[in-house]
């Protein structure tokens, strides 16, 4: 039988620092790991199990770490190896765990692969690598195929050989500077075992898989039947994505992880069928896959309601744990989703404490504690990829990236010492800092801090079902079978609420009872 301690992971809460605006300790303007290692007591604080940390390996930073040169080492923008280890050791003394990101389906156009791969020329086995393909027409001037971008444009960059003249394209599913890895070449897997390993025996807890649900390609890579697809979206159906193969590599992966039976990986699976989803958590693949349906679902009580039955049963399929999350770096901030102002931050932190009453794994984003906002930043910062590869139709990402606010009136609120923060920080977060909420027992992250202790401390929050109960019509209501009752108001009027003690609302009741855009817990 599995030791208890392996399966931290089944109910715990990651919180996922974005590192480049979290906190610096430099005064370069950037996020780093020394400054999240001095801001650690906030996350002890406030009650996480665990870390997941986006990119922080060597990369020239064409998308923000995701475009990694080199695996198994520490950018120096984060403060190189020597920080990640204090970070380690600094964030265990605490009881934290850490996760980091790992990139398998691409490398960066600056790792020495790829550089190899475009001195040796066609056919070679340093192109085998990578997907290098012949063009079509005439000289070879068009794209090996139809594929696009998910950033916007062609999937496909075309090279200049060693003899100087136009040859080969690469397919890269992201940025240029992103190019695909050949998951069929044996060469992939033996490297990125290696880095799994290297981090392993340095004491990280486990890994976020980007785009696992991608790496396999389609035999000769075909035409999409539909070109032009969305930016940033796609289909179940789409042919760059969710291959049957793709299963494979997740069991050699699972193979390897099973050597440190307490380590954690988690899947970023967009895959919207729940068969095909499920799938990717079978015993011998990933203990997590991502469900992001909370991330694209309305306020509304029927949607949300469907959303997680969907997603509950989804884990079902291969009696796995669900997970939970309302916003990351590539989705945009709940608040702003679900109206912004007052009623928005309202309704995120009712939807915080219905995501918290259910049983799994739950996914905070840095500055979710705050209640931060997306930021509408001005066109010339924009830093995300998508916006010049959309053709400035796009605006990408970085809405939901500024760096967050420790404290002080003015920017930057104590992130860095440099008030050119690699984005700006908005002059109004001045009353959303960390201490000035801190200080404030009425604040949201006071808040946060209370429903995270509550769902650590209180044996109702046991138990791996729940039962929905009858409700007004735009009211949740759900039991978990530890005994927690949950019930969220998506209404416009207050709604009575069932028998109970209740022991946390989002928003104080109305003449007994709970008002709209807010929560309860009973017991």
């Amino acid at each position: 039988m599995a030791d208890p301690d392996d399966l931290w992971w089944q109910s715990a809460v990651f919180y996922q620092v974005y590192p480049r605006s979290f906190a610096d300790s430099d005064g370069d303007g950037v996020g780093d790991l020394d400054g999240l290692a001095d801001r650690l007591d906030h996350l002890e604080q406030l009650g996480v199990d665990g870390i997941w940390l986006n990119p922080v390996t060597v990369s020239p930073m064409a998308d923000h770490g995701y475009d990694v040169a080199d695996p198994r080492d520490i950018d120096p923008l984060f403060g190189g190896t020597a920080a990640f280890e204090r970070l380690i050791t600094a964030a265990h003394a605490r009881g934290i765990k850490v996760t980091m990101d790992v990139v398998p389906n691409h490398s960066s156009s600056q790792h020495p692969w790829f550089q190899d791969a475009l001195a040796a020329g066609p056919g070679s086995a340093e192109r085998d690598r990578y997907y290098f393909r012949d063009g079509r027409g005439p000289g070879g001037k068009l794209p090996p195929n139809n594929w696009e971008s998910v950033f916007g444009g062609p999937a496909w960059t075309r090279v200049t050989e060693p003899d100087g003249k136009p040859g080969q394209w690469y397919l890269h599913l992201f940025d240029t500077e992103q190019p695909d890895l050949n998951w069929d070449n044996p060469e992939i897997f033996d490297d990125f075992e290696k880095t799994l390993r290297f981090w392993l025996e340095r004491g990280v807890d486990g890994f976020r898989i980007d785009v696992a649900h991608g790496m396999a390609k389609p035999p000769g890579l075909p035409d999409a039947p539909e070109a032009g697809v969305e930016i940033l979206r796609h289909t179940d159906d789409d042919p760059r994505f969710n291959r049957p193969h793709v299963h494979a590599i997740h069991r050699d992966i699972r193979a390897v992880m099973d050597d440190y039976p307490a380590a954690v990986t988690v899947g970023e699976v967009w895959v919207h069928d729940n068969a095909q989803w499920a799938e990717y958590v079978r015993h011998d693949e990933l203990h997590l896959g991502f469900n992001f349906r909370l991330t694209r679902t309305e306020f509304d009580a029927t949607e949300i309601r469907e959303a997680v039955q969907n997603s509950l049963e989804a884990a079902a399929l291969e009696d796995a744990t669900p997970t939970w999350t309302l916003a990351n770096h590539d989705v945009g901030r709940e608040v702003t989703r679900y109206g912004g102002g007052e009623v928005g931050l309202r309704r995120a932190k009712a939807m915080l404490m219905l995501m918290l009453a259910l049983p799994g794994a739950v996914f905070l984003y840095n500055g979710e504690e705050l209640g931060l906002p997306d930021v509408d930043l001005p066109d010339e910062v924009l830093q995300d990829p998508t916006w010049e590869r959309s053709g400035h139709t796009e605006r990408g990402r970085d809405r939901c990236r500024v760096p967050l606010p420790w404290s002080g009136e003015t920017p930057p609120f104590g992130f860095s010492s440099n008030p050119d923060t690699w984005l700006p920080m908005p002059a109004d977060w001045a009353r959303l800092t960390v201490a000035k909420q801190r200080a404030d027992p009425g604040s949201t992250l006071s808040f946060f801090r209370t429903a995270l202790e509550l769902r650590r401390s209180r044996a109702e929050f046991g138990g791996a079902e729940i039962e929905w109960l009858p409700s007004a019509d735009q009211a949740v209501v759900f039991r978990r079978s530890g005994g927690l009752l949950c019930v969220l108001n998506a209404g416009e009027e207050p709604v009575a609420l069932p028998p109970g003690e209740v022991i946390l609302t989002s928003a104080p009741l109305v003449s007994g009872e709970l008002p709209a855009d807010s929560a309860a817990w009973l017991v």
